[in-house]
């Protein structure tokens, strides 16, 4: 059978690259493209965009999810690398993966500079459905710069989903002088179970107003952030969703909040007697598009794509000092293929801020939204 062949460019930007260029011979050290070639694809993977994988400039481990029970002792990811740089061992080496991660190391054109990047294949058995309540426990400084805080959660066996994502990194490109409990997202100790997370919309300092993008808002969501194009496509950034194999039925959980007093329009300008509100949603939609392409959400179709299914959004309109339980029921717009859930064709996302149009730099510095037991009921 024919085999496929499917790779994606993956962000390597000045600004987060691996390394920084050298005059003369480049310093880039990143694997810009991953993929899988098989045979009987189908049998392999759940679908075609499980055969490539997004590696983010900020990202060292690239994992290749297939079904289960697939032979993975001789396989060849192959890669594409920054200009002149090599990679041991070679793209497209035979290896064993059923014993775990392989370690490839890419060296730069000019020899200063390299980076350790950890390939595994893994049958998809774990997905963020597996999770009774999102209690924000497992946390840590990012380990690239240990700049901000990170957030993933442990399956019952220890699994680390590395899954949830927010927008601390965009923030440390304007402020990367700040501690990392200045940012927008951080842990917060005092939460109704142990720790939760505190979001706060706070300025971006000089350079944000420079390039019309004058306030942070404090977010977490189910996903990835891309750095890349945090200045030049930042609605692009954004990138929502995992994949699930079950429907949601009812979105619960705690909160705490408080609005800024001055609420600023995308220009910075003050929009008298409007009043920040937070929040916190859930989306479920296919993650194929028409074309048979890998389909994902972000910041500017997250609640409007056709490709949505079910949303489930609460507004967070009232300020409250004190642990506030809410719970909103899943609308759905359209019926769920049984089938194609099996498949992991659909994705799935909560999405929790402290401005409601903070992915349009719209909001009130100073609102402060409190989360924690963020529960999804599963059918």
């Amino acid at each position: 059978m024919k085999k496929w062949i499917v790779g994606l460019a993956v962000a390597t930007g000045v600004i987060f690259a691996g390394c920084i260029k050298d005059e003369d011979l480049n310093a880039e050290a990143d694997i810009e493209t991953a993929w899988l070639s098989v045979e009987n694809a189908g049998e392999v993977f759940y679908s075609a965009g499980d055969s490539l994988v997004q590696v983010l400039s900020s990202e060292t481990e690239i994992s290749f999810r297939v079904r289960e029970g697939v032979d993975l002792t001789a396989l060849a990811p192959q890669f594409i690398l920054t200009d002149g740089a090599t990679v041991s061992p070679a793209s497209g080496s035979v290896h064993d993966f059923s014993d775990g991660a392989v370690e490839y190391v890419v060296t730069s054109e000019s020899g200063a500079c390299s980076r350790t990047y950890s390939v595994s294949v893994r049958e998809r058995q774990r997905t963020v459905d597996e999770v009774e309540s999102f209690e924000f426990e497992n946390f840590a400084l990012e380990s690239t710069k240990e700049q901000y805080y990170v957030w993933s959660d442990l399956t019952s066996d220890g699994w680390d989903l590395g899954n949830w994502a927010s927008g601390n990194a965009g923030f440390a490109i304007s402020m990367s002088s700040a501690a990392a409990d200045a940012y927008p997202t951080v842990p917060l100790e005092d939460g109704v179970n142990g720790w939760g997370v505190c979001l706060t919309t706070l300025s971006t300092g000089p350079l944000g107003k420079l390039v019309g993008k004058s306030i942070a808002a404090g977010n977490l969501y189910l996903g990835k952030f891309d750095t890349q194009k945090a200045l030049t496509q930042t609605l692009q950034a954004t990138i929502f969703g995992l994949p699930v194999e079950k429907q949601p039925v009812r979105l619960e959980g705690w909160y705490k909040y408080e609005r800024g007093e001055t609420f600023t329009d995308a220009q910075n300008q003050t929009v008298a007697d409007r009043l920040d509100e937070g929040n916190i949603y859930g989306v479920l939609f296919l993650n194929t598009d028409s074309a048979g392409d890998s389909f994902l959400l972000h910041g500017d179709d997250v609640k409007s794509s056709g490709q949505i299914v079910a949303i489930a959004d609460f507004v967070v309109e009232e300020e409250t000092d004190e642990w506030t339980y809410f719970s909103v029921d899943f609308d759905y717009l359209s019926e769920v293929d049984e089938d194609l859930l099996e498949e992991y064709g659909y994705s799935f996302t909560v999405v929790a801020t402290s401005s409601i149009e903070g992915a349009s730099f719209e909001g009130a510095i100073g609102s402060k939204l409190q989360i924690d037991a963020i529960t999804v009921t599963w059918k």
